[in-house]
């Protein structure tokens, strides 16, 4: 694994870090977390480009025009421009549609750079595979180095399919393929994914840095339940399960929901003060079962107890977590878990599937509970237990403040930022005459 503490190799390229260019082809990083194809991917790139910003790196970000309103450039914040390429026909355009525009978005890309007057780029950061097709070209192009990050893998999710998910497509194989033989660097987000590159990919360690994301320790941070469950309309007696993220059988939000049916059937005076609050849009094939967690809920007999709330806020979804008696992630793949993290830097402890990045994100008996599989029922008795047993779950909280507080953004970026200098240092050595 690449180390992140830069050598005397890294810190010779330093001085070179000054303008990046990160490619969210699919997703803009101004889209709201939650809904479409708008997640953990969202607040990474706008977290980790400000952060950046705020060292002096400044930090373009292209991504797809999905409007004709929309202007060509957005500050996002100081040092950070969003720039909208257009490229193929306007709207939200499903994820394997957009590999047609791949070509006309790298015209536009390259077009707005040659149009810039504020210098060239030290390197390309590219996130989810079809923005690192378009990354390398640009990157070849201007003659800089590629940083990709995949965030998901194909293989890996192909292999964990909830029942009646729709598989990745193979052309989506086969870019990640190019990419993990074309890529400078490859950021993992945790070692699970590093081993999983070099097993399932190929991909050489000594081009992978391991680098995991971070939480906005300013926003999500601990208070009182009460207060919290106040501000949502909630007795202070209520036992809120919580969901928070797109809703696509990927993220499995119908565990939760059979789950809680099941708490309900073996104690029945639990109905009164119980809420499944389930925070968030429809996005993949969720868009084309609009109606599935309702109609779940119906047939569950549990539509009472249920709240299919849409995406809120960071601020907001702070008061959810503070609210919460537990966060469920059960989650079929998950490269990380942001939405872990953000439920334990709030004082929440989380009940998750014991998948991708979740055993990082999650000290497992500490934090919150792992769990092997998505049987209800497993998830039920944990849940029963975080109800019942409010000092145990005060104590996992109390735990989940302290692991996550070693999760900042800023740490993320300290860990970016040896890497990009590995690759810039390594870069220039094999093209001396850049």
């Amino acid at each position: 694994m690449a180390s992140q503490t830069p050598g005397a190799e890294e810190q010779s390229g330093a001085e070179r870090l000054g303008r990046i260019a990160a490619i969210s082809l699919h997703t803009s990083p101004l889209d709201q977390p939650g809904t479409g194809d708008a997640g953990g991917l969202n607040v990474y790139v706008v977290e980790v480009a400000k952060r950046l910003a705020e060292r002096g790196v400044a930090v373009d970000v292209f991504t797809r025009a999905t409007s004709f309103e929309q202007p060509p450039e957005v500050e996002l914040a100081p040092g950070v421009t969003v720039r909208n390429v257009p490229a193929g026909p306007y709207g939200r355009l499903d994820k394997t549609a957009l590999v047609r525009y791949l070509c006309p978005f790298v015209h536009g890309l390259l077009r707005a750079q040659a149009e810039d007057l504020n210098g060239r780029y030290d390197l390309v950061h590219a996130h989810y595979w079809l923005s690192g097709q378009a990354g390398w070209s640009a990157a070849r192009e201007w003659g800089v180095p590629l940083v990709h990050s995949m965030h998901t893998l194909a293989r890996v999710k192909n292999l964990s399919l909830a029942e009646g998910d729709t598989p990745e497509p193979e052309e989506r194989v086969r870019g990640e393929d190019e990419l993990v033989a074309l890529a400078d660097r490859l950021i993992a987000n945790t070692d699970d994914e590093a081993a999983q590159l070099v097993h399932y990919y190929g991909a050489s360690p000594g081009r992978i840095s391991t680098v995991f994301p971070g939480v906005d320790l300013e926003t999500f941070t601990p208070g009182p339940r009460a207060e919290a469950l106040r501000r949502l309309g909630l007795p202070a007696d209520t036992a809120l399960l919580l969901f928070v993220g797109r809703v696509q059988r990927l993220k499995a939000p119908d565990v939760l929901l059979r789950a809680a049916a099941r708490l309900l059937e073996d104690d029945p005076g639990l109905r009164d003060r119980l809420v499944v609050a389930v925070v968030g849009g429809q996005s993949g094939s969720g868009c084309a079962e609009p109606e599935l967690l309702s109609d779940l809920a119906r047939s569950l007999g549990i539509s009472d107890v249920v709240r299919l709330e849409p995406p809120r806020s960071r601020e907001e979804l702070a008061h959810y977590y503070r609210a919460a008696t537990a966060t469920v992630v059960p989650s079929y793949s998950e490269s990380f878990g942001l939405v872990a993290v953000e439920s334990q830097a709030c004082g929440t402890p989380v009940v998750a599937a014991r998948v991708g990045g979740l055993p990082t994100a999650v000290r497992d008996g500490v934090s919150g509970v792992l769990i092997d599989g998505h049987d209800p029922d497993d998830y039920a008795r944990v849940l029963r237990r975080m109800v019942a047993e409010p000092a145990w779950r005060d104590r996992m909280g109390a735990a989940g403040v302290r692991h996550a507080s070693g999760l900042s953004w800023e740490a993320t970026v300290d860990g970016l930022m040896a890497a990009y200098r590995t690759t810039l240092a390594r870069y220039r050595l094999t093209v001396p005459c850049r």
